[in-house]
């Protein structure tokens, strides 16, 4: 496996960066914008492929770098259900699996520090964001946090992994850079309490001043969706109403982008082919699937995944392969349902 552990000194940041091998797919955890061109870097020397960038909740001290890798890579951005992002390509929920090539991360939703905040374990290690930190937890005075929350969190969540599982933090102050459940447990001062109400009583007590970054970067973090007004603009894109007809033509292909497991948890629209996102790029140019599906065919192309994200992003490649009829349901899959779409569930 290939795990690297990256530091922004500003911020006191840590970033994950994650793949089963060489040459395969990559997938990294708190990225920040400032270092995006030191990543890209690091993804080109180790031959990887950027497919998924995450999250684990609204940050208030830096600007994420979720949208400047999605624009440089294609890659699907993800966070948490609870999130006031405005769009991203993937929203998880507790208990989903975030899956890459030959890697697995369970989704745990550890409220507290924000109310958006995850982390996410992966075999012999967990990435708690600002939950549990090293000898420290996050702040819960801003962001609709919660002392109270984040003690179930951290007591009855993280806490009750197995004592040898490696923590990796979202920030560190002081220079450590792993620790361990059972370390925490027992050294840090935090966790030295009797129950929820002390430790609530000790959050609450901090009187700690808000982040530098905070007044700007909370804006700029709430707005990360890729440009879909653009593709609107262009004449690539059709809204959730118009697509029932538009799909209800003999000469159109409605194709899923998601990955079988979003299929799975929202439903499908009746009658589309799946070509999950992952394999879009390959599938649109010359002699790909959906390629030759709609060029010899004479078919249009009708792309739509969760939020239309993704599908503004395969529009945008179709057209760059030549194939100018193709457009998305704009909003995607939420789009749909809330306009009383049908759905086909299993």
């Amino acid at each position: 496996m290939i795990f690297r552990q990256l530091f922004d000194a500003t911020s006191g940041t840590y970033t994950y960066l994650l793949a089963s091998r060489r040459g395969g797919e990559a997938l990294i955890i708190d990225p920040v914008l400032e270092k995006v061109e030191r990543y890209l870097k690091l993804i080109d020397e180790l031959d990887l492929r950027l497919v998924k960038a995450v999250d684990t909740h609204l940050h208030a001290d830096h600007i994420t770098g979720l949208g400047a890798l999605r624009d440089s890579t294609s890659c699907i951005t993800v966070m948490g259900a609870q999130s006031s992002v405005d769009i991203v390509s993937m929203r998880v929920a507790d208990g989903d699996a975030l899956r890459i090539e030959g890697l697995e991360l369970e989704v745990m939703y550890t409220p507290g520090h924000t109310d958006d905040s995850y982390s996410f374990r992966m075999a012999d290690r967990v990435f708690t964001g600002d939950t549990l930190l090293i000898r420290g937890t996050g702040r819960t005075d801003f962001q609709n946090g919660s002392a109270r929350a984040q003690y179930e969190s951290i007591f009855n969540r993280l806490l009750r992994l197995p004592d040898e599982t490696l923590v990796f933090p979202g920030h560190d102050y002081k220079g450590d850079t792993v620790s361990t459940i059972a370390e925490e447990r027992r050294w840090n001062p935090r966790l030295q309490v009797a129950d929820a109400a002390a430790y609530e009583a000790l959050m609450n007590g901090l009187n700690l001043s808000n982040p530098k970054m905070m007044d700007v970067a909370v804006p700029a973090n709430q707005r990360q969706g890729f440009a879909q007004e653009e593709i609107a603009r262009l004449g690539w894109a059709v809204d959730a109403i118009e697509a029932a007809s538009v799909i209800a033509q003999p000469g159109t292909v409605l194709v899923d982008l998601r990955e079988p497991a979003e299929r799975h948890k929202d439903g499908s629209i009746p009658g589309a082919l799946h070509a999950p996102y992952a394999d879009m790029q390959q599938n649109v140019r010359r002699g790909g699937m959906l390629h030759e599906l709609a060029a010899t065919g004479k078919r249009d192309l009708l792309f739509y995944c969760a939020f239309g994200e993704r599908s503004a992003m395969a529009v945008r490649a179709a057209h760059d392969s030549g194939l100018e009829s193709a457009k998305h349901i704009e909003g995607g899959m939420a789009a749909w349902k809330k306009a009383g779409g049908a759905v086909t569930m299993g």
